[in-house]
């Protein structure tokens, strides 16, 4: 293996990885946010609320993200509306985080309804509202609960951001795929990027590790 072609194309994975970092990071946050509002619906006592919020779930979650994807890029064309790159890059945020909100909605919902009902009840009588014991007391306990399940949706994130390259976002694989056509190495541009993804998601790791030491810290 030769890796010579880094001195003069390293800039491609840089620049690739900010993209990459970019995309998830905000897809993950609309994704958590919409998600947020998913899984309220989801166990809300409304009917309509909870077979619309189930439905999306279960679309989203039976249907490929390249699927997906197609259909937000050529449905709603981003392209046009905003122009440009940045119009590829809203499709493909926007897809991601309709995707990545699926499955935050499960992770809430779950994680809400791990708290022990006794706690609902205790803060109930004690002269709080609904939304104040959901707030005050339920929330955070959740939180605590949900947490490794959040940054292992960050990591999926990342590694799923890769399927933008097919809309043509510079992103990190769209860049190695780049450096691989030019340099005419198949191989050695992949395993850059892979280690690069690999630093990114041991790096969320150790961050989630460190987080959570503090929260038990703190309990």
């Amino acid at each position: 293996m030769n890796f010579d072609f880094l001195t003069k194309y390293y800039s491609f994975f840089i620049q690739g990885t900010k993209f990459t970092v970019f995309i998830a990071f905000f897809s993950v946050i609309l994704g958590i946010i919409f998600g947020t509002i998913l899984s309220l619906m989801r166990i809300s006592n409304n009917k309509i609320l909870k077979v619309v919020s189930t439905s999306y779930i279960e679309f989203m979650r039976g249907t490929p993200l390249l699927v997906q994807l197609f259909i937000i890029y050529y449905g709603l064309d981003f392209s046009n509306l905003i122009g440009g790159s940045f119009g590829d890059i809203a499709s493909g945020i926007v897809t991601l985080s309709l995707n990545s909100a699926a499955y935050v909605a499960e992770i809430i919902r779950s994680g809400i309804q791990s708290v022990d009902k006794g706690q609902m009840e205790a803060a109930r009588s004690l002269g709080m509202t609904y939304k104040m014991a959901m707030r005050y007391v339920i929330y955070p306990q959740a939180f605590k609960n949900i947490l490794p399940a959040l940054v292992n949706e960050f990591i999926v994130v990342i590694k799923e951001s890769s399927i933008v390259s097919i809309i043509g976002i510079h992103e990190l694989m769209y860049n190695a795929d780049t450096v691989r056509g030019v340099t005419f190495r198949p191989f050695e541009p992949l395993i850059i990027a892979a280690i690069i993804y690999f630093i990114l998601t041991t790096s969320l790791s150790r961050l989630l590790g460190n987080l959570e030491r503090r929260l038990k810290l703190s309990d």
